[in-house]
């Protein structure tokens, strides 16, 4: 027989169903039911209030175990999943940054930034990652405007202005 579904939990049903309609992923919103759920006693077993939720038996048990030990504040929270990449090392993104910011050099599509990390590293990136590394983490989009075409004379500049 799986294990009975009680669990000592201190808020208040009315307060877990405004906390339910609060929340703004679907994982959460499924934590908060389960803790629902058990306090109702709706369910015999914590098996069975995985499979109405559609979790499985241990993603309830960490649950549990995450609001026995932290609170519900933690349990609802999701945190984070900014990982480092593997691929654009801390030197690459140096020279990305550089390049990216350099009136003068700009590059002319993502297609010449994932050209220009091959050339310059050595590193084979694909297109897609190349593009969202750049929007990431330097706002890059394709079509920026810019002050200036990189192409243009500073001297030509001048002599336009200068000319009534």
């Amino acid at each position: 027989m799986g294990k009975t579904a009680y669990l000592d939990i201190t808020e208040s049903l009315s307060e877990l169903k405004v906390l339910a309609s609060k929340q703004q992923t679907l994982k959460g919103e499924k934590r908060v039911k389960s803790l629902i759920y058990i306090k109702a006693n709706k369910f015999q077993t914590r098996q069975e209030v995985s499979d109405f939720l559609g979790v499985h038996i241990r993603t309830l048990e960490r649950w549990v175990h995450n609001y026995k030990s932290v609170g519900i504040d933690q349990m609802i929270y999701d945190k984070p999943k900014n990982k480092q990449s593997k691929i654009i090392t801390p030197e690459i993104h140096k020279g990305l940054e550089q390049r990216v910011h350099d009136p003068k050099n700009p590059f002319l599509g993502y297609w010449d930034a994932q050209e220009w990390v091959n050339e310059t590293y050595d590193v084979d990136i694909k297109y897609q990652r190349i593009r969202e590394y750049l929007k990431q983490h330097f706002k890059t989009k394709l079509k920026a405007p810019r002050k200036s075409h990189y192409k243009k004379d500073a001297e030509a500049e001048e002599a336009f202005l200068k000319t009534p």
